[in-house]
């Protein structure tokens, strides 16, 4: 430990830290703030966005609480943090909502302003908690933010009002003093964000130095914190949320297959970003369409497709119901469209802001016919770019529809991502049939594969539409053997993705007892428990699922291995019941539907449970 302007300096590995306030009250933005220059410093993190469905809850209320958790440190990274060491709770409900997470002795920073008897009756406070002694246990420091950030602003324009949202910037640099975190980058982002309006460019930029030298001049905090980079392969870095690299993934796909892109989409929580992140990549010759609602959205992709697009739509919750319809129009088309589904928690509106795994029977199963669909599923938010990458891959070489699966944790979490060279990406250029000699629009290639004829091409006329086609003709047909041999002739073709899929790995200790299998967004949670249960001298292995459907070849292979399979599932054990049915193998199902993700600690006890303590050492 140093000493710096008469403040203890120490030095540690990692931090949690949630912030938390109101839907109005710009946590969003702060902890993103907040993340995007401890990913600049060179920290590995990774967040949990966590806020109400409701655009603008009632003032003060538990269920309008707003919050941010952001796990950085000098090491790996591979969850947001379990419980936060740090809560600045920006009033009494935020206070109420997170306590019971925090671990002891964390550090607490309240907005003491707001801790009079309105907002303490709202948050179901029977006394004040800042001096009922009920926070006993932690370290609490009272920071009037609000009056300190009106007094800094007094000699502005700006209203009471305006002032009081400018309070979220003194909270954040209070926290970038407390954690040596510069105040450039962000100051950067307030000249750009608000250059139409400089009177908030001067009040913002005033209430974060205001934060910061606060903290510097305050008796207050005796203590600030240093966190050194993190040592990851050289290269350059960006923060990167799920959505975002979903959106680049297609960007690139869109350069390495050679095609236009084309998302038609209808916004939903939480998938609306890709459609906000694509519309302004223009100059990529993206094109973005805001259909009339989720049909809509997946029909003009299923006609881009048709036209010679790389063609996507994204949804999320009962938009993946809507567009089931039409997921059976593009199979029966074999036509080359990806179905992007930000997972949510269900069923019907659900939770639209909450993560959940619970989509996976009907991304494999829910459609009407046999019309099968290869489903992957990406693992982190960084990820997400390699797996959109892999879809397009995928549709273009099998012509078939594919769905990419996410989920809101995966959405709107982020974490540092390796921009990779372009010369590490490989391409794969679709061409189109341009040869009428011998053209039928359903013969196959290798793959059985139909060709991708461009309508206007002369001599390569055709139809397509949702009645079954003839073998070869493509011709509207009513024949039984003809629909049998198309149907089985459509599911080959899907199973012959497996030629293409790595095999399924298996990491840690490959010769235990115990095999953890996970898929989707799991993965950070899995990995970091049984990283600390062989820390802990248990031995466990990992797999992880990307691709569901088909799974890759050596699947059963592996599972037969071992004695004990735990899956990990944020639904009602669907993965363990497909496992079951598809390879007749007893599993260990370890279910949560709680609208979060899991908690590395609870995967890890269900580990040490499984393995009855002592065994398995």
């Amino acid at each position: 430990m140093t000493q710096e302007n008469g403040k203890k300096v120490e030095q540690i590995s990692e931090v949690t830290v949630m912030f938390a306030g109101d839907s109005g009250d710009g946590m969003q933005l702060t902890g993103t703030q907040f993340s995007d220059t401890t990913a600049i410093v060179g920290n590995d993190l990774s967040t949990l966005p966590d806020y109400p469905a409701e655009i603008r809850a009632p003032a003060g209320t538990l269920y309008g609480v707003s919050g941010f958790q952001l796990h950085f440190s000098s090491k790996d990274v591979h969850t947001p943090g379990d419980s936060p060491d740090v809560l600045v709770a920006m009033n009494p409900a935020a206070l109420k909502v997170n306590l019971r997470n925090l671990k002891p002795s964390a550090v607490i920073i309240v907005n003491s302003d707001a801790f009079d008897l309105k907002n303490l009756k709202t948050a179901q406070y029977d006394s004040n908690p800042l001096e009922d002694g009920s926070l006993d246990g932690f370290r609490v420091h009272q920071v009037p933010i609000t009056s300190l950030t009106s007094n800094a602003l007094k000699e502005t324009s700006l209203s009471t009002k305006e002032i009081q949202r400018c309070k979220n910037f003194f909270a954040l640099g209070l926290m970038y003093w407390l954690y040596n975190r510069p105040l450039e980058p962000t100051q950067k982002w307030i000249d750009a964000k608000f250059a139409k309006s400089p009177q908030f460019v001067e009040a913002n930029n005033i209430a974060l130095k205001a934060g910061y030298y606060f903290g510097e001049q305050t008796e207050i905090f005796t203590t600030r914190y240093t966190v050194e980079p993190a040592e990851l392969p050289k290269g350059v870095y960006r923060n990167v949320s799920g959505n975002e690299a979903i959106a680049l993934g297609f960007v690139a796909a869109s350069e390495l297959s050679g095609l236009p892109l084309f998302l038609g989409s209808y916004p939903i929580t939480p998938a609306s970003d890709i459609l906000h992140f694509l519309s302004s990549y223009k100059n990529f010759g993206v094109k973005t369409f805001q259909a009339e609602d989720e049909i809509a959205g997946i029909a003009s992709a299923i006609g881009a497709a048709f036209g010679g697009s790389l063609a996507i739509t994204t949804t999320s919750g009962p938009g993946m119901a809507l567009k089931t319809e039409a997921m059976g129009l593009a199979v029966m088309t074999e036509l080359p469209i990806v179905i992007i589904n930000i997972q949510r928690g269900g069923p019907s509106t659900g939770l639209p802001t909450k993560t959940e795994q619970a989509d996976l029977f009907q991304a494999i199963y829910g459609r009407n016919g046999e019309a099968p669909i290869p489903v992957i599923a990406a693992k982190t938010p960084s990820d997400c770019f390699y797996k959109s990458i892999e879809a397009a891959k995928i549709a273009l070489k099998y012509m078939t529809p594919v769905i990419l699966l996410s989920d809101g944790y995966l959405a709107n979490g982020s974490e540092p991502w390796k921009v990779p060279q372009v010369s590490e990406l490989e391409t794969f250029k679709k061409e189109y049939r341009t040869d009428p000699e011998n053209f039928q629009p359903y013969m196959r290639d290798e793959n059985l594969s139909r060709p991708w004829a461009v309508p206007g091409t002369a001599g390569l006329e055709h139809r397509i539409g949702g009645l079954e086609k003839a073998h070869i003709t493509g011709n509207v047909s009513y024949d039984p053997d003809n629909h049998d041999y198309m149907v089985r002739l459509r599911a080959e073709k899907v199973k012959n993705v497996q030629n293409d899929l790595p095999p399924l790995e298996v990491t840690g200790d490959v010769d235990s007892d115990l095999l953890v299998l996970g898929w989707g967004g799991t993965f950070g949670a899995i990995t970091e428990a049984v990283n600390l249960a062989r820390k802990g001298g248990l031995k466990v292995a990992q797999a992880h699922l990307e691709y569901m459907n088909p799974m890759p070849k050596n699947t059963e292979e592996v599972l037969r291995k071992y004695k004990k399979i735990l899956i990990p599932e944020l639904n009602l054990g669907q993965l363990a019941k497909v496992i079951r049915g598809e390879f007749l193998i007893e599993v260990e199902s370890y279910t949560k539907i709680k609208g979060l993700p899991f908690k590395s600690s609870e995967v890890q006890n269900k580990i040490s449970e499984l393995l009855g303590g002592g065994n398995g050492r």
